[in-house]
């Protein structure tokens, strides 16, 4: 078998996201309400961070379960550019309907295809030697990880409540965590559980326009501030994939820290400022532009 060497390996979360861009949330009640045009995208948290490190310059590779459907020919339109290995999902490509408000919040209504028992087939991802490798939260992909030994594992818990058994595998053997503050009564007693309970040396806990908090094993939480948005907010989808894609690009290149969280920032701030989810990444060097600023 041939090796195949990456900056980065991304297993699972690819899937479509149907955007409708509704007058307000929450939305009420109304028989009918007549919208912009609903427009099928690729979307879900493994592709973004795909795409966004490969507009960074970085070398992906990335494994997933999608179904022969519809669906999943738009997954593989999107992805061609990337070297991406297929598994059979027996109930078909995941999916979500994405109801985004006029200041760019928005409501995900997913739906998880979720198969009990199903797994991520090992020979889709056993002959890429990735200097990191990304384990989106997929149930087929918590059994991958004695495969992963001696390699740098990041995944992101997105809005754990810090309860839910289902995301404890995650948490507690990656080496990077990232989540969101969305669901967390108190996110730094949650970020010292996950470097308490497991092998974690970095924990970053996303909070959208008021930045981020970072725990590490050998400081003290801080708080860094969001960056400003380069332009008007179009919609908030995938900027938090985003984020994850700028750190996890200064975590490749060697960069400090604080350098990973700017980038981070940085890209997730861009993210804010076009429609969709994940069509419009920002390049790397619009990236460093906006960084060396």
């Amino acid at each position: 078998m041939n090796t195949m060497r990456r900056d980065i390996l991304i297993l699972g979360g690819s899937g479509v996201d149907t955007t409708v861009y509704v007058p307000e949330l929450p939305l009420p009640y109304q028989d009918t309400y007549h919208v912009p045009p609903v427009v099928d995208r690729i979307g879900n948290t493994g592709a973004g961070v795909a795409l966004g490190c490969h507009a960074l310059g970085l070398g992906v590779a990335f494994a997933d379960l999608i179904g022969d459907d519809p669906q999943g020919a738009l997954v593989r339109h999107a992805l061609r550019e990337i070297d991406c290995s297929w598994g059979p999902a027996a109930a078909g490509t995941r999916r979500s309907v994405l109801l985004v408000g006029p200041d760019g919040r928005r409501t995900s209504l997913h739906d998880p295809k979720h198969t009990s028992g199903e797994r991520m087939p090992r020979e889709l991802y056993a002959n890429v030697r990735a200097r990191n490798v990304h384990v989106s939260i997929m149930d087929f992909c918590r059994h991958v990880y004695p495969d992963l030994d001696g390699t740098h594992i990041s995944t992101d818990l997105h809005d754990w409540d810090g309860l839910n058994d289902y995301h404890k595998d995650f948490a507690y053997r990656s080496d990077l965590v990232f989540l969101s503050a969305a669901a967390l009564a108190d996110p730094e007693a949650t970020m010292r559980d996950i470097l308490a309970r497991g092998r974690a040396h970095t924990v970053v806990c996303m909070r959208g326009a008021d930045g981020c908090i970072v725990l590490t094993r050998d400081s003290e939480p801080r708080a860094f501030p969001a960056v400003p948005l380069p332009g008007p907010v179009a919609d908030s989808n995938g900027a938090g994939d985003a984020f994850v894609s700028g750190f996890l690009y200064g975590t490749v290149r060697a960069r400090s820290l604080e350098e990973c969280v700017r980038l981070g920032s940085i890209a997730g701030a861009h993210a804010c400022t076009v429609s969709g989810t994940h069509e419009s990444p920002i390049t790397e060097s619009l990236l460093l532009a906006r960084f060396s600023r």
